[in-house]
């Protein structure tokens, strides 16, 4: 199921690289695409949205609810 997150923070390439680790993590087989001058990051995963949320969120971003 597709899933798109508004997250705040992210600044840079590190910054992109950090929030799809953390998805890719929780779900390896997750497809991951960032709009990071729109805050976007939009998953393909069938993971709950609650546990990508907290993944991206143990890195240090804002994920809006």
């Amino acid at each position: 199921m597709k899933q798109t997150f508004t997250v705040t923070g992210m600044t840079c390439g590190h910054c992109e690289k950090a929030v799809m680790r953390a998805v890719t993590q929780t779900d390896p087989k997750a497809e991951v695409t960032i709009d990071r001058a729109a805050g976007k990051v939009e998953v393909q995963s069938d993971r709950p949205r609650e546990m990508l949320a907290q993944a991206i969120a143990e890195e240090g971003y804002t994920v809006a609810a």
